[in-house]
């Protein structure tokens, strides 16, 4: 092992005895010894047990790990510590401005276990109440890890959309022509993408403007071909079975001339939506303009950023017809989940803003947590004074298959629960969901008239847009909730439009595309039933 890689090992062993803590002496002592080996750069090559213990800094008990790490190429004291600690947890201690006290605080006190369950709770505003933490420093921490994530090669859409945007417009400008489209991944809006395409129809040498934060590429072609290019850059699986006109004025003449329905971009991942478009039977996709309410929001009750009327006052600004209010149930104490009593004192000012606030209304519910035995989070008291009770699993994410399953078919069962949140719990990036079966999933939430939650919070996207078709199947609705935490959080639906676009979801079949009138009328016979 070179030097470098020695001192990396010590550093690493000081760093999980105050992660566990461990004796605080001896952990300082290696992060010192870490230190000097580093800086100085002493070459240890070939030197004996004695000859180590003579280098200042270092003395026996540092000297004898060094040479088991040269002899080695290990040390058994290391070993002992990364099996006990999770490796998400050994990588948050590589976020900028996190020490190993700080993130075993993260992860004792709040259960996180990777960098991005850490980011995630910093949007969720779970660490301002933290000891030794507050709006500053997960501030810091939020943007240490976005800059991490932003060179790891692989980008969330929600991220880039908006720079890869003003990349066209710049592009037209400066081009003077309007024959610039984004293209391939980013044009279908796949959730993640690892670069920005852009085509350009132009007969002139073509550069991107300036150094782009996100690994971007220009494709060129000739005017008249700007369509035709445009199709195959879009979507290469859907080229071997179609023949192109001579001449295109647009993209869709390609399609007319094919004998197909216009497939929108975000529809062409795979060869087999060729076979809708030939029987016109791909449906009207969802828009934006549908929606008609928001659920599925979090206030300062629990863990977000706006009080109830600010939430509620900005929903109605938008334009929406009724605003959900899920706020943490009370195991959930990491984000001051609502004991009973706190519970029933935002219902009554949820009665009171109603009053004030009509037509507009502001239905009460609950993201209550499933538990480990698939129970709900308060007794049927409790349960029963909510409009409605979106049912998720926050905690303990790594259970088997069949148990996982036994958990989420229990809470579904539950005749309280109105909406599933969040299927799989996955962060895009970050952490994958936990083992589901989806298809027993749906099948169950059809058989107990549970809608599913396509949660549009970029990181989740949750349920993937691929097991909608089979939801709209069995008849269960989709509901596209922001999880919002702050005002700012409702942008989010659009993203959820995009993927639920991608999933062919139509009006119909989405539960926030009911009319205030409807949704009343359909929880309440639910709640009668």
């Amino acid at each position: 092992m070179t030097t470098e890689e020695i001192a990396d090992a010590l550093k690493l062993t000081a760093q999980l005895m105050e992660l566990h803590n461990e004796n605080a002496f001896k952990a300082r002592a290696l992060a010192n010894a870490a230190y000097k080996l580093d800086k100085t750069g002493i070459d240890l090559e070939g030197k004996s047990l004695e000859e180590l213990e003579k280098i200042e800094g270092i003395g026996k008990s540092i000297a004898s790990k060094i040479h088991e790490l040269r002899t080695t190429g290990g040390l058994k004291e290391l070993n002992v510590f990364l099996e006990r600690t999770p490796a998400g947890v050994i990588d948050m201690m590589g976020v900028k401005g996190l020490g190993p006290k700080k993130v075993a605080l993260l992860w004792k006190e709040l259960g996180i276990e990777s960098t991005g369950e850490l980011l995630y709770a910093c949007k969720e505003n779970r660490l301002i109440t933290l000891k030794g933490f507050g709006e500053k420093t997960q501030d810091a921490v939020k943007k240490a890890i976005e800059f991490k994530m932003a060179n790891a090669g692989k980008f969330l859409y929600a991220s880039v959309e908006e720079y890869a945007m003003e990349l066209v417009d710049e592009l037209k400008k400066n081009l003077k022509t309007e024959l610039v489209a984004l293209t391939g991944a980013i044009r279908r809006k796949c959730e993640i993408i690892e670069r920005i395409e852009i085509l350009v129809g132009h007969s002139g040498e073509v550069s991107l403007p300036g150094p782009t934060p996100v690994p971007a590429s220009i494709i060129r072609c000739d005017e008249r071909d700007f369509y035709r290019r445009l199709f195959e850059t879009t979507a290469p699986a859907l080229l071997p079975e179609l023949s192109f006109p001579a001449e295109l004025k647009n993209e869709a003449d390609i399609f007319s001339s094919n004998a197909l329905q216009y497939i929108e971009p975000e529809l062409r991942e795979s060869a087999g939506i060729l076979g809708l478009a030939r029987q016109s039977k791909i449906p009207r996709l969802i828009e934006f303009s549908d929606l008609k309410g928001i659920l599925h929001n979090h206030t300062t009750y629990s863990d977000g950023l706006n009080t109830l009327r600010e939430m509620a006052g900005y929903c109605r600004q938008l334009g929406y017809e009724y605003l959900g209010i899920c706020d943490h149930s009370q195991s959930a104490f990491y984000a001051n989940g609502l004991k009973p009593e706190r519970i029933f004192e935002q219902q009554k000012e949820i009665d009171a803003l109603n009053r004030e606030m009509a037509p507009f209304k502001i239905f009460k519910g609950i993201e209550s947590d499933i538990l480990n035995d698939g129970s709900l989070d308060y007794p049927e008291e409790v349960l029963g004074t909510f409009d409605f009770v979106v049912s998720s699993i926050h905690s303990n994410l790594k259970m088997p298959l069949e148990k996982a399953m036994g958990r989420l078919i229990k809470a579904i069962e539950n005749p309280y629960t109105t909406i599933l949140g969040h299927p799989t719990g996955r962060l895009l990036l970050s952490r994958e969901g936990y083992p589901v079966d989806h298809k027993k999933i749906i099948d169950a939430c059809a058989a107990n008239g549970v809608v599913i939650e396509l949660n549009s919070h970029p990181y989740r996207l949750d349920i993937d847009w691929r097991w909608i078709p089979y939801c709209m199947e069995k008849g269960v609705m989709i509901s596209i909730n922001p999880d919002a935490h702050e005002k700012e959080g409702f942008g989010d639906m659009y993203f959820g439009v995009c993927v639920a676009r991608k999933g062919m979801l139509t009006r119909e079949m989405c539960f926030n595309a009911l009319s205030l009138h409807e949704i009343e009328k359909h929880l309440a016979s639910r709640k009668k039933a």
